[in-house]
């Protein structure tokens, strides 16, 4: 667990992630609206080398990034109905490749995450600060 008190720490902490993270690493990242789990997700981006602009796919549901150290797959499963939807788009596919994905809200997906994946907890305390941020990583050794 670590402890953040503003976007830059919060991003400090996902690129960290990214610049550990090997191939078939799949993040499950889950927190509130607004928690900043786009803010972690930029940072792990750009642990990977990725320079290009990351923006959350609540729409498109699915963003690659190529150009980094390993291919980047960005989920937001937010608007998800029914998980048949991400077989639709071929999950599997990088879910089990050789790039990193990182999927936020998949808690609403946990049937489809392989059996060994990072979960990544993002949650807020305003009685510690507007930009106070706890971070609760499981499945990936992390240190501070």
């Amino acid at each position: 667990m670590i402890e953040t008190y503003c976007t830059e720490e919060t991003f400090a902490f996902g690129k960290r992630i990214g610049e550990r993270v090997g191939p078939g690493t799949v993040i499950s990242l889950v927190g509130d609206l607004g928690v900043g789990k786009t803010v972690f997700t930029k940072g792990v981006a750009a642990g990977l080398g990725i320079c290009e602009q990351v923006n959350s796919p609540t729409f498109t549901i699915m963003q690659i990034y190529e150009g980094g150290r390993l291919p980047f797959c960005h989920f937001d499963v937010y608007r998800i109905g029914d998980p048949e939807e991400m077989e639709e788009i071929g999950y599997e596919d990088y879910f089990y490749g050789d790039g990193v994905c990182l999927v936020e809200w998949a808690d609403l997906i946990t049937e489809l995450l392989p059996e060994r994946f990072c979960r990544v907890t993002i949650e807020k305390d305003l009685e510690k600060g507007f930009d106070y941020r706890k971070i609760t990583v499981e499945g990936l050794e992390v240190q501070d």
